[in-house]
């Protein structure tokens, strides 16, 4: 058995599966994952709860399965959060400098950031996040950390991330309810680049986009920290749902003929072929044409990539992308995918794996464990007490979650 003080769980409860990742982490701080669960997601639609019951019954199969695999008990999970109601904006906070010598001290940089995350959100809203990102001192952008130099006039640029309080609480309640505790709640958008990105990478400027079975997130990374984020309630299902009605068949048979001969692009194999639809005694139903099935993907995932790209282009940040677009989830495994992506993007683009990390190596490679793996590893940030400050604020974090604890 492990040392159950070392023990970090992350918790996806997505459209079409629930995933625990158990990782532990040694003296040194490194992390090595140990462990993973899963189970099929009956109860979720569009990254939400729809049906407790049964969403319960399914997270506790896969803690089980997380649990027998790692060997340990699991006690608490970094619970990711997604869906529509999810929102993310960027805010300024300004704070003057009264000391006699004019030196910023650390009471100046906390009363700068509690300015910046006095934000009017809407009533039912929480925050979920307050991401530091730069500060300015008299004008100068772009400064780091301000203690010790000299000013009269400090500001911070905060992104604030938040959502509908009773939603985000109803995955709260579902995980209490199988007596787990939940350290805190992590946009799954964050969850995936921590996953993904290396610190490069986020300096050079990069998009993540994490592809769900009923949502997508997306967050944009740049000078090492987070600038941008959204979701749209789009993903994986809604391809299916369009080939289900452009081809006539149901929806189980829909969601089948993707997974066996969709693509992102119309291939060249694709013109001229067909596909008998059978019954269950073999009698043919009808044929599909495979090019016109591939159109109707294309068109589904070209309007998705480029709702993400309209979005980041009005952010003002497509041009400071220069480590590209890294592609994740369960959603990103169609053929194709980052070729159609380039075409949109008008730049590089690349599959996402989950890096310096060791473990479960095959699991690591999985695009759709994304989420749940950067879970863990924002729990070990949080657990060696140096996550990066100009990333996260803790205390916004802390009082949120809080807030959300309480209403239960």
């Amino acid at each position: 058995m492990f040392d159950d003080s070392n023990i970090i769980a992350g918790l996806e409860i997505g459209t079409h599966k629930i995933c625990v990742v158990v990782g532990e982490q040694n003296a040194e701080g490194t992390l090595n994952i140990i462990g993973l669960g899963q189970a099929r997601s009956r109860g979720v639609r569009k990254g939400e709860i729809i049906d407790p019951q049964q969403a319960e019954e399914d997270l506790r199969a896969a803690v089980y399965e997380a649990e027998q695999m790692a060997d340990v008990e699991i006690r608490s999970v970094y619970l990711g959060v997604s869906g529509s109601h999810i929102r993310g904006f960027n805010n300024r906070g300004v704070h003057p400098v009264v000391s006699a010598d004019r030196e910023i001290s650390e009471d100046d940089v906390q009363d700068v950031v509690k300015n910046a995350m006095a934000v009017n959100l809407p009533a039912e809203n929480a925050r979920i996040h307050s991401v530091r990102q730069r500060f300015s001192v008299d004008g100068q952008d772009g400064v780091t950390n301000p203690v010790g130099m000299l000013g009269a006039r400090l500001e911070v640029d905060m992104h604030v991330i938040h959502g509908h309080a009773n939603r985000l609480q109803n995955a709260i309640r579902l995980v209490r309810g199988t007596q787990l505790e939940v350290d805190e709640i992590v946009f799954t958008g964050i969850a995936s680049s921590l996953a993904l990105l290396t610190n490069d990478q986020k300096e050079l400027g990069a998009l993540v986009v994490d592809m769900g079975g009923g949502t997508t997130e997306f967050v944009v990374h740049y000078d090492g920290v987070i600038r941008h984020s959204g979701v749209l309630a789009v993903g994986g299902d809604h391809v299916a749902n369009d080939l289900a009605y452009g081809l006539k068949v149901p929806l189980s048979r829909a969601e089948k003929l993707k997974i066996e001969h969709g693509s992102a692009l119309v291939t060249e194999a694709a013109k001229g072929q067909t596909i008998s639809i059978t019954n269950e005694l073999g009698l043919e139903l009808k044929r599909v044409n495979v090019e016109h099935l591939q159109r109707i993907m294309s068109l589904r995932l070209e309007e998705l990539f480029q709702l993400i790209a309209r979005d980041v282009e009005q952010a003002g940040l497509t041009d400071y992308l220069r480590a590209g677009v890294f592609l994740c989830g369960g959603g990103s495994r169609v053929p194709d995918l980052n070729r159609l992506a380039e075409n949109i993007f008008q730049m590089n683009v690349t599959a996402g794996h989950a890096g310096a990390l060791s473990g479960l190596a095959t699991t690591l490679d999985q695009p759709e464990f994304a989420a749940a793996i950067g879970l863990v590893k924002y729990g070990s940030l949080k657990n060696r007490k140096r996550a990066p400050r100009n990333l996260f604020s803790p205390q916004a974090i802390k009082g949120a979650f809080g807030r959300f604890m309480q209403r239960s």
